[in-house]
């Protein structure tokens, strides 16, 4: 069985292999309408079969797509990380150009070797080699991978900007029409934020919040979670219902990013001095979700179920616990042999006109 990380790995990937693919179909239609009835290419007298380009282009297509979605997912997405948004694709774009005219130079001499029976480095495979690459043929096929490259990386960028799964819900039109859902939130609060900015200055704060939000990431994807939207030091995780339940994903999140900050308090007390802290409320319940908006597009949640979330979060501080969970969602987990529950008892939320059991967690 996949990982959850895994899994968004495999979706931020497969993208790069449809888009690839889509845009070799369309050159193969395109070379098909520039040759009309050829039998060969003019530059090159090579034969030219439209069904045989066809598929022979879209499977290497998909296979180079992949390549380098692997490529940028598992290690340069990495690197370019504090880069602006168009420098991130400039300089990738080229990056990953130099990579196929590598590959390209060491397939063509091997070919060129392999059919004149000559070393590599004979002035015969050279010229050869030099011949196909100067030719313009070769140069607007490489440009034509430029665009497919910038293209697909622009696709990517833009969704890791808007969040996990949002444009594709955007392009497919999955909330086009309003759909209500059961989902767990969680509402989780950075402890003494504004002490803290007044403290080490607005805009060291604004750094610590980058390094905070970054820490935070890799365990809302190990835990199946969805960041749904950041409020200032407050971020809002959201699961679908099935994904929050299972293995108690959404409160293993909460510890295990408890454990990602304890394991960087040697750089938060280099960088900044101190060490943030949280607390964090969860609760589940159904939400309407739709798009929204005319000038700025938007995927949002709406329902009872987020008030109520903010709301016990907020009483954090009053109880003295770094966690609170709603009687509805504790009803629905299976903690008792990972965690020990503590009852709060009732409390009548601010707004409402019912009273909710509250719980906190402490590891067994």
């Amino acid at each position: 069985m996949l990982s959850p990380k895994t899994k968004r790995n495999l979706t931020r990937i497969i993208p790069f292999g449809l888009i690839w693919l889509v845009f070799s179909l369309a050159y193969s239609l395109l070379e098909k309408g520039l040759l009309g009835d050829l039998r060969f290419y003019p530059s090159t007298g090579n034969p030219y079969n439209f069904n045989k380009t066809l598929i022979v282009t879209a499977v290497i297509a998909v296979l180079l797509g992949l390549v380098i979605g692997a490529i940028e997912i598992s290690y340069l997405s990495k690197l370019f990380v504090q880069k602006s948004f168009s420098k991130k694709i400039l300089l990738k774009t080229f990056i990953y150009l130099l990579i196929i005219i590598s590959f390209l130079l060491i397939v063509t001499s091997v070919y060129n070797s392999v059919e004149l029976v000559e070393g590599i480095f004979s002035k015969q495979v050279l010229r050869n080699t030099w011949i196909f690459f100067t030719d313009f043929a070769f140069w607007s096929v490489l440009s034509y991978i430029a665009a497919v490259i910038g293209v697909t990386l622009f696709y990517t960028e833009v969704s890791e900007y808007l969040g996990q799964g949002v444009l594709h819900n955007f392009l497919t039109g999955k909330y086009h029409r309003p759909q209500e859902e059961e989902r767990i939130f969680m509402f989780l609060d950075m402890k003494s934020s504004t002490t803290i900015a007044e403290q080490i200055g607005h805009v060291r704060y604004f750094e610590m919040i980058k390094e905070y939000y970054f820490d935070l990431s890799d365990s809302i994807i190990k835990y199946s979670g969805e960041i749904y939207q950041y409020v200032g030091d407050e971020v809002v995780v959201s699961w679908k219902l099935e994904d929050g339940l299972l293995n108690n994903n959404c409160v293993k999140c909460f510890f295990d990013m408890k454990l990602a900050i304890q394991k960087q308090i040697p750089k938060y007390n280099e960088q900044f001095g101190l060490v943030p802290a949280f607390k964090a409320a969860l609760h589940l319940g159904k939400v309407t979700t739709g798009e929204i908006g005319v000038i700025k597009k938007d995927i949002i949640f709406t329902g009872d179920v987020l008030n109520t979330t903010a709301r016990i979060q907020g009483l954090c501080n009053s109880y003295g616990v770094d966690i609170l969970i709603s009687d509805p969602l504790i009803q629905r987990l299976h903690l008792h042999s990972q965690f020990q529950i503590q009852a709060l008892g009732e409390n009548e939320l601010r707004g409402r006109g019912e009273k909710i059991k509250l719980y906190t967690l402490l590891p067994d």
